[in-house]
């Protein structure tokens, strides 16, 4: 019989026995990775375990210490990003590098060698004709500050491809996209797998790396783990592995009977400095024992409404009702026209984890204790400060939420990402509120970190706590909400049932398209 000869494997990237050290910190230790043509490899691991630093050295952001690169088959020296165009190597990164007064050919061309004067017709034509080989939807002569999120993303990998890059490094790509603009993504990804391009995926969501990739690589704590082909992983498989233990994967929801109203908000409305309506006319209501899940892309009013109700944003019209016990009766308390000191000093028992968690949320120079101390030491009745209730509450944060840090007296700015959201988000909690508000609060956290998070949050909802979650990841809001409510464009579009509603649908609603109870959107 004659024998079947297999396929000859091209690989367009070769990393071996990478090592990155930043200090005593050792990021990425004896690590390996391949790359072949025209596929589609997702990277994987937890918060730390040194996928972004990886892919650094790669697009010569970061050289690395010890190792070597190949780039098709031939040796490479990759000393700065201008080394890693010239192999044809382009990162597309989660926060976007546009200038945002700049249309998206100006963005396109920019720093690109040929003088100070663009030929806008060429130019338009060039950015066309990509546009239509991998079916993009692009404007050229759009501002970036007049783009979604998507669209800002478009212009992103138009650049690299303009650039000549046939080797692509997608950071986190549909972090904050809809459904549907997520699986456009994808099929632009197929359509450039398709044309031999070689796609490396940064992603912690699973079920992505599932439906996309071909192969998946997986780091821990900076070591590489294995490659495994993705027709034979399960999010379970690869959870286990990126974390080196099984690990159960299912959100509770549990069910809370007796539900209380604890906010009341009617027609909120919120204008911006230009006097543009960042909310307009929202009415909803929240509950005690339960999780309200807020979803919308990014700028539907998710920031402006968390302020408002916080005192942090002034408010045009409308109301926000707080129902609960202020100075030890039960009342209705208004808090338009209060700021957060008011509230405070008026009894009301409101928490917020803010989105900008090191920039809103904690002072990144000072230590967990002195944190804490920041939410309670208006409380002191002495003229001394009192430490050691701060550190108490440090110490056991430490232990009851596995906070890993060197000891409570390390400067926040220290922790990883996941380490520092522990803090924000316990330390909140352990104001014992009656409504907790929460933006974003597994933004970037790894699997591990996300389900202690979402614990959490249930456990002040069993509490009778309101609970509000402002989410980015669909399916995450969908399986830990009781009710979910939808933004656009500043508009309610509706307050749906999760178990009953379809995520298409609700992703429509995202997009500001009103959707019939038959099309999947089961209202509440």
């Amino acid at each position: 019989m004659q024998e079947i000869q297999q396929p000859v494997v091209e690989n367009v990237v070769e990393m071996t026995h990478i090592c990155k050290n930043f200090g005593t910190v050792q990021a990425l230790k004896d690590v390996h990775l391949e790359l072949r043509k025209g596929e589609i490899l997702s990277l994987l691991g937890e918060n730390g375990s040194g996928k972004t630093t990886l892919m650094n050295v790669l697009s010569g952001i970061y050289f690395p210490d010890l190792g070597d690169i190949r780039v098709k088959g031939v040796p490479a020296s990759i000393c700065e990003p201008a080394d890693a165009f010239g192999l044809n190597i382009g990162m597309v990164h989660q926060h976007y590098k546009l200038v945002e007064v700049f249309t998206a050919a100006e963005n396109i061309v920019l720093g690109l060698p040929g003088g100070t004067h663009v030929n806008r017709r060429a130019l338009s034509k060039l950015v066309k004709e990509i546009a239509d080989r991998y079916g993009f939807n692009i404007n050229p002569d759009k501002k970036i500050y007049d783009m979604s999120i998507s669209e800002k993303q478009t212009v992103e990998i138009v650049k690299a491809l303009y650039r000549g890059a046939d080797i692509l490094i997608l950071d986190e790509p549909t972090a904050v996209l809809t459904p549907q603009e997520t699986e456009k993504l994808f099929d632009i990804m197929r359509a450039m797998k398709a044309d031999n391009k070689s796609i490396i995926l940064i992603t912690h969501k699973l079920n992505e790396v599932l439906a996309v990739s071909d192969r998946v690589t997986v780091l821990r704590k900076g070591e590489y783990i294995d490659t495994v082909d993705t027709k034979d992983a399960s999010v379970q498989s690869l959870t286990d592995m990126m974390v080196g233990r099984s690990v159960t994967l299912e959100i509770d929801r549990p069910i809370i009977a007796d539900k209380k109203p604890v906010l009341r908000i009617t027609s909120l409305t919120c204008v911006s400095p230009e006097k543009a309506r960042t909310l307009n006319d929202v009415t909803f209501e929240a509950y005690g024992g339960e999780i309200l899940g807020i979803a919308g892309i990014s700028g539907s009013g998710q920031r402006e409404l968390c302020e408002a109700i916080t005192g942090l944003h002034p408010i045009a019209g409308g109301s926000v009702l707080y129902q609960g016990f202020v100075d030890g009766f039960e009342v209705e308390e208004n808090l338009v026209g209060k700021t957060p000191n008011e509230i405070t000093k008026r009894g009301v028992a409101l928490a917020f984890v803010p989105e900008d968690r090191l920039g809103m949320g904690l002072v990144p120079s000072l230590d967990m204790v002195d944190n804490i101390m920041l939410k309670s030491y208006r409380k002191n009745k002495s003229f001394f400060v009192d430490r050691k209730k701060p550190q108490k509450v440090a110490e056991r944060l430490v232990r009851d939420l596995e906070i890993v840090t060197p000891d409570v007296f390390t400067p926040i700015r220290k922790l990883s990402g996941g380490n520092v959201q522990k803090v924000l988000v316990g330390r909140e909690i352990d104001s014992e509120p009656r409504l907790l508000i929460v933006a974003y609060p597994v933004r970037g956290l790894d699997i591990n970190s996300s389900y202690t998070i979402y614990r959490l949050l249930n456990e002040e909802k069993e509490k009778g706590v309101a609970v509000m979650f402002i989410g980015e990841d669909l399916d995450v809001l969908m399986e830990i909400s009781d009710r979910l409510l939808i933004l656009s464009g500043g508009r309610v579009m509706g307050i749906v049932d999760p178990r009953r509603s379809s995520k298409q649908a609700i992703g429509l609603m995202m997009l500001g398209h009103e959707i019939e109870k038959k099309e999947g959107a089961a209202a509440v």
